[in-house]
């Protein structure tokens, strides 16, 4: 289960670098009547469900959890919900990168936190080191660190286009 486990938990990385690099082909396959970044929403669920998997099929989950638990992911937590709920479905599933006008935003966490939803998901994971192998974990943290190099660098010239109709 070891090695499945660590392709589940690495899943999503490919496609947010894909869609991330290469946005008018995503553009393009959702078509005029799709919202690119809705269906990449659906498709990021669908890969976060198999990550969670991947991670429950290799835990050993035991109560009450450590201490820390309860700050580290509450707080991680709530770097997730804040990042949403300032940007929005479109803000947070590459909008800007698919031709929507996203509004620049620098209230709480941003300008304080670098990368505020990768840092919340990084806390919550660590949080769960008392379950999770290290290694999956480890792993997971690596391919956060990968798409947010990927994410760093963005050129506007590469963003997408309305689709042709």
């Amino acid at each position: 289960m070891g090695i499945l486990a660590g392709i589940g938990v690495l899943l999503p990385f490919p496609f947010y670098y894909w869609l991330w690099t290469y946005p008018q082909t995503w553009v393009n396959l959702c078509g005029i009547k799709r919202d690119p970044s809705k269906v990449m929403a659906n498709v990021s669920h669908i890969l976060k469900l198999l990550q969670f998997l991947s991670l429950f099929s290799v835990s050993s989950l035991t109560w009450p959890p450590p201490l820390f638990f309860w700050p580290v992911f509450g707080f991680g937590q709530f770097l997730n919900f804040r990042v949403y709920q300032l940007l929005g479905e479109a803000g947070t599933y590459y909008g800007v990168r698919f031709g929507k006008n996203i509004p620049w935003v620098t209230a709480f966490p941003f300008g304080v936190i670098r990368d505020p939803q990768y840092v919340g998901s990084i806390m919550s994971l660590l949080a769960c080191i008392s379950w999770v192998p290290f290694q999956y974990i480890l792993l997971w943290i690596l391919g956060y660190a990968f798409i947010m190099k990927v994410e760093s660098k963005e050129d506007p010239a590469t963003r997408a286009q309305p689709p042709l109709t």
